[in-house]
């Protein structure tokens, strides 16, 4: 028997009703993502999903999702490269990105003029302040180097 989010206790973990879920993963076939057709296959099973109204999302749907996601982050890390750019430039795209002021780097980076001066590109960025944008940011040091 399945818990559904009506029935189950408040901080009790969903559990998933397992021939559902094996339904599910036939349908979607996920592996360690190998081949582009691989990844593309997958990539339209997690569109699929994500198109789906949140009321319509079954718990298992919801596993399915974080799994292929996780497939696809793991392909996508190993075989795509991540765009070059000056690393003041990646810090106006990341703080755009994620809708920051400048002003949330203050304590990032030190200080109000630092922060001015690296996004005018007038002052490069540090091995510490690289390394405290990309824990900041949660991304790969080596954009900001």
């Amino acid at each position: 028997m399945s818990v559904t989010a009506r029935t189950r206790r408040p901080g009790a973990p969903f559990r998933i009703d397992a021939r559902r879920y094996r339904r599910l993963l036939g349908e979607a076939m996920p592996v360690v993502i190998e081949t582009e057709r691989e990844y593309q296959q997958l990539l339209s099973a997690l569109e699929a999903l994500m198109d789906k109204d949140d009321d319509a999302m079954s718990p298992e749907d919801g596993r399915l999702l974080k799994l292929l996601a996780m497939l696809i982050e793991d392909y996508e890390d190993r075989n795509i490269p991540l765009p070059r750019a000056e690393p003041h430039k990646m810090v106006k795209y990341l703080l755009e990105e994620k809708g920051l002021k400048p002003s949330d780097l203050w304590p990032v980076v030190g200080s109000k003029s630092r922060v001015s001066e690296i996004l005018a590109g007038k002052r490069s960025i540090s091995k510490d302040q690289a390394k405290s944008l990309a824990t900041f940011f949660h991304v790969p040091v080596e954009l900001f180097i």
